[in-house]
């Protein structure tokens, strides 16, 4: 059973035997001898790291447009690298090929596949560029997120940032702030609540936007080690943590008790070999009754916490409910007349073929589920691949997080926010689709990278044959 598990999430995977049968693997180091004599790639990294920053500094603030440009930026530098890389195998072959790696090439050529046999072959292939542009940029951030300093410093940006996001949205939730949709039912009690969306303009999306910010947060009040950081981590992790509820967003709310649980928990098995004996049996039905507690209090205790949260189950008597409930029946009609690889990816494919089987009156630009979506754009074999991303991608977290505990680590709680953060994205992502903006999406690819970066590849029996 165990064989069977390790081959499912490769974890015994040689890549370097996968080498010498490789096509793709002889383009690497293609444009060597010119990098040699590059007076700019003898910078590649730090630039490399300057382009992702750019993209996390800029992306709450400016146009998709933009961020497309900056994401072309990205794909265009990660291919620079690739085809002028000089690599001392085996050792060095992480650094560009991961079983992450192998599962998102896998999943892009099913998305291809999926354009190709779209029955709106023109608007799925815009779809897959914009995959394209986000796959490149996972590329490139789990490369250079491999040097513990600059994946510190690519979060502590993302975290100063997010604090700028934050306080903005607290700033509108004390001084008002112009609902620029029907974000609330206003037949309900909580018609006239303001729900903060700071400088995304939506609060659900500006919930996804803070879900990886309040887990890596909390992560950098254990990894950042002087008094004064762990201060401003402290700050933060509050800050964030409160726009994100004050948004008001229900999914939100549950990507948010997930990612805290999924966090405490890992922060449990972090620190359980440094309790007496005696407790270690008791640190996670403890860490369970706390939180079933605390989330009992807050619906309890707090009325617009108990309003939103008794809303959830009223079915279709509330009206978000209600739209929801009815696109997700749409969408399952589309799954049904396209199962094997779906109507291709995007939203621009989506919105082609889903008035087609809308009901009356619920038009919609994406499925409100991203698990739905991926169903509906690269249909069973897309989502199975999918899938086995996610169960790969874990399953690496969980046994680097092991290796680092080991050596008692710090920059394992980075991976912690990562895993935390993955797992929370997928609980908002039940009931919305805000994942695919560009705000939520490079965040996730970054949580993905970031788990990538520390693979470590099983070493050669025999190193003088590879």
């Amino acid at each position: 059973m165990n064989s069977v598990w390790q081959q499912l999430t490769l974890s015994n995977l040689r890549l370097y035997q996968w080498r010498s049968g490789s096509y793709l693997y002889r383009l690497v180091g293609l444009l060597q001898s010119w990098r040699r004599g590059s007076w700019l790639l003898q910078w590649a990294e730090p630039i490399a790291a300057l382009l992702v920053a750019v993209v996390f500094a800029l992306a709450p603030f400016v146009s998709n447009a933009l961020v497309g440009v900056l994401l072309v930026a990205c794909g265009g530098f990660w291919v620079l690298l690739t085809l002028s890389d000089e690599i001392a195998y085996p050792q060095e072959l992480p650094r560009l090929v991961t079983p992450i790696h192998l599962l998102v090439l896998l999943y892009w050529g099913i998305s291809t596949v999926a354009v190709g046999l779209s029955p709106v072959k023109e608007e799925a292939a815009k779809g897959l560029v914009k995959l394209t542009l986000y796959l490149l940029l996972f590329a490139l951030m789990a490369r250079v997120l491999q040097r513990p300093r600059i994946r510190s410093w690519i979060i502590a940006l993302f975290l100063h940032i997010s604090l700028i996001v934050s306080v903005y949205g607290l700033r509108q939730y004390f001084f008002g702030a112009e609902a620029l949709a029907t974000w609330t039912d206003p037949t309900s009690s909580s018609a006239g609540m303001t729900r903060v969306y700071s400088y995304l303009g939506n609060p659900n999306l500006l919930a996804g936007y803070l879900l990886p910010a309040v887990a890596l947060s909390l992560a950098a009040i254990f990894a950042w080690q002087r008094w004064l950081p762990k201060a401003l981590a402290v700050t933060m992790f509050f800050v964030n943590s409160a726009c994100l509820v004050l948004t008001y967003s229900r999914g939100g709310w549950i990507g948010f008790v997930i990612c805290l649980f999924v966090l405490l928990v890992l922060l449990v098995y972090w620190y359980i070999t440094q309790l007496p004996p005696a407790w270690r049996p008791w640190a996670m039905p403890v860490l369970l009754g706390g939180c079933v507690g605390a989330i009992l209090l807050a619906v309890v205790f707090v009325p617009p916490v108990r309003d939103r949260v008794a809303s959830i189950f009223v079915g279709r008597e509330d009206s978000s409910n209600n739209f929801r409930i009815n696109v997700w029946s749409a969408v399952m009609d589309m799954i049904r007349d396209r199962p094997i690889l779906g109507i291709g990816p995007g939203n621009n494919a989506f919105n082609k073929i889903y008035p087609l089987y809308q009901r009356p009156r619920y038009t919609a630009l994406s499925a409100y589920s991203i698990w739905l979506e991926v169903a509906v754009e690269t249909g069973i074999i897309g989502f199975s691949c999918f899938l086995w991303l996610l169960v790969v991608t874990f399953n690496q977290g969980v046994q680097q997080l092991r290796r680092l505990r080991e050596s008692v680590n710090p920059q394992g709680f980075w991976l912690i926010a990562a895993i935390a953060s993955m797992a929370g994205m997928l609980g908002h992502g039940l009931v919305d689709t805000v994942w695919y903006r560009p705000e939520v999406s490079t965040l996730w690819w970054l949580m993905v990278a970031i788990i990538a970066s520390y693979y470590v590849a099983p070493r050669p029996s025999n190193p003088e044959r590879v």
